[in-house]
């Protein structure tokens, strides 16, 4: 993916994800979790956990470089109603499709849950590195899940 399109990503991801206005729900779709797409409220960024405070965080995985012209959200690890789901405390992983799944599919699918990730990333089909990418969402961030209105 260019560069330019790694920036425009970044900047959609921000404004979905991180500008939403503080204390506002913004009930447009910013993420698929559990098959199903969920909105988000303004968002805070947090530090680096602790030994102690890493399994309160999720994980969330954002795309880089989809060419689906369907769109692709960033996917959630879980979601509310999954015994998984911590809330809202989320670790950032950057995702790419690699050129393998570009050869399989065409135009790759759209991933919609962490099943879907894991199943793209046992055959090869997904590289996932931890940590944003630059001017993508906080490595670490608050940001609860709402339904989509």
């Amino acid at each position: 993916m260019s560069r330019i399109a790694m920036l425009v990503l970044g900047s959609f991801l921000l404004a979905t994800l991180a500008h939403a206005a503080p204390g506002q729900p913004n009930f447009m779709p910013a993420l698929w979790g559990d098959g199903e797409v969920w909105s988000t409220k303004g968002t805070t960024a947090l530090p680096a956990p602790t030994a102690n405070n890493l399994q309160s965080f999720d994980t969330l995985y954002v795309v880089t470089n989809s060419n689906n012209p369907e769109g692709q959200l960033p996917v959630s690890e879980a979601a509310p109603g999954n015994p998984a789901y911590n809330g809202g405390r989320w670790f950032t992983h950057t995702v790419e499709w690699t050129e393998a799944a570009f050869m399989d599919h065409g135009f790759v699918p759209v991933l919609t849950s962490y099943e879907d990730i894991q199943y793209h990333e046992s055959i090869g089909h997904l590289a996932i590195t931890p940590g944003s990418f630059p001017d993508g969402p906080p490595v670490y961030f608050q940001c609860p899940l709402l339904p989509v209105k």
